[in-house]
């Protein structure tokens, strides 16, 4: 240790007082009588919450206390800010005697916690009085104290700086993807070229009898090569399949990375167990959008062949010469298209849209040509924005 520190036990320092529960005919929840906590849920983020109080003539706990849960939900610390404070068995109050600064055992405290519960041998979580008191601490002198806990908030404050930096840089990213998907699905990301062959001339080749909307709305105005499209226009129709060998890949909501909007697992399932559900045939490149709970965008491009998905997904399968996959995934994923299918959910407990939906749902189509530009006009950004956010994650 440095010159001038000593080891010390607390129960040289500090004076110890255990809670005693209450009846609950002592305790009331109107704010009447001496705040009165009862367990871990009291203390959020080092905070004492209060929602009873007590007339009963007993107070344990004076305000600058150090409170520390002691049963069930083990090791969590606040200060007594809010004065006498009568506590039930859950805690215990740790009174300061000089020469110690409060904050400096919090920190102490704090930094072995987790080797304070693993001392606890019980069936029931606990902390016993002699492990706090026989906790030995290495204490420097008074004024070192402070410098100690000084220092220890200054670095604290960076931190917290940081992390705020970070959330809000993950908010710009997140805002940022979104814009780059609404101008590219509004003709506003790339050039186009008058070479192309329009929208509505490749529709009209490969389906004839395609219903093309007219671009006649300001709000809804396309670039003159492009067309609005309903969905069943450029989505091949859904197939159901049964599985047929021992085992299958399936595809189920919980599947769903949604917030990577990517498929994370695969399930493979017996097929004596499959559920009922089971009836949606995919491919590679497909798009899966569930049409339950559509807000949640539970949305991912299928990597694999021979997958069978749930019934709650629309398979979004590209008619190939019309729409070019990724640009298909890139559109389903789009604000544009997820919160305006949101308006037709129905039901309470999980509220939903139909296939009809999805269906009858306006497109904007660029030419083919088009879309391979604008998938790789968003690769390259997202690729840059991926790389920033992954770098926020290390």
């Amino acid at each position: 240790m440095p010159n001038g520190w000593c080891k010390t036990a607390l129960s040289e320092i500090i004076t110890l007082l255990s809670g005693r529960d209450l009846q609950p005919t002592q305790y009331n929840s109107f704010e009447k009588g001496i705040p009165y906590i009862t367990g871990a849920s009291n203390i959020d983020n080092n905070t004492i919450i209060i929602n009873r109080w007590t007339t009963a003539p007993i107070t344990i706990s004076h305000k600058g206390d150090l409170l520390i849960t002691c049963k069930g939900t083990i090791g969590k610390l606040a200060f007594n800010s809010v004065g006498d404070l009568h506590i039930a068995r859950q805690f215990m109050s740790l009174q300061f005697i000089e020469p110690l600064v409060s904050k400096y055992l919090f920190y102490c405290l704090e930094e072995r916690i987790s080797a304070i519960k693993q001392m606890d041998n019980g069936l029931i979580p606990g902390i016993d009085r002699s492990i706090i008191l026989n906790q030995i601490i290495q204490l420097p002198p008074l004024a070192e104290q402070y410098r100690i806990v000084a220092e220890i908030e200054r670095w604290f404050a960076l931190i917290d700086t940081i992390e705020k930096s970070k959330e809000g840089l993950e908010t710009a990213i997140k805002q940022t993807k979104s814009k780059i998907l609404d101008l590219a699905i509004h003709g506003k990301l790339v050039p186009q070229d008058p070479k192309d062959e329009p929208a509505s001339e490749q529709l009209r080749r490969i389906n004839p009898k395609a219903q093309i909307t007219c671009d006649n709305g300001h709000s809804r105005k396309l670039p003159q090569s492009w067309t609005w499209v309903k969905g069943k226009n450029i989505f091949a129709p859904m197939k159901s399949t049964k599985p047929t060998n021992e085992k299958f890949q399936y595809i189920d909501i919980d599947s769903i990375d949604n917030k990577r909007q990517i498929i994370s697992e695969v399930k493979t399932i017996k097929t004596v167990n499959a559920p009922s559900r089971a009836n949606r045939y995919t491919q590679k490149n497909d798009v899966v959008f569930s049409m339950v709970r559509p807000y949640l965008r539970n949305i991912a491009k299928v990597t694999n062949d021979n997958c069978i998905a749930s019934t709650g997904f629309y398979v979004c399968s590209s008619i190939p010469q019309i729409l070019h996959p990724d640009y298909c995934y890139y559109l389903m994923i789009s604000d544009n298209v997820v919160n305006g299918l949101n308006q037709f959910m129905k039901g309470d407990n999980s509220p939903s849209i139909n296939k009809g939906h999805i269906d009858e749902w306006l497109f904007p189509l660029p030419p083919l040509a088009e879309q391979q530009r604008i998938v790789q006009k968003i690769e390259k950004m997202f690729f840059i924005l991926d790389d920033i956010q992954n770098a926020l994650e290390v």
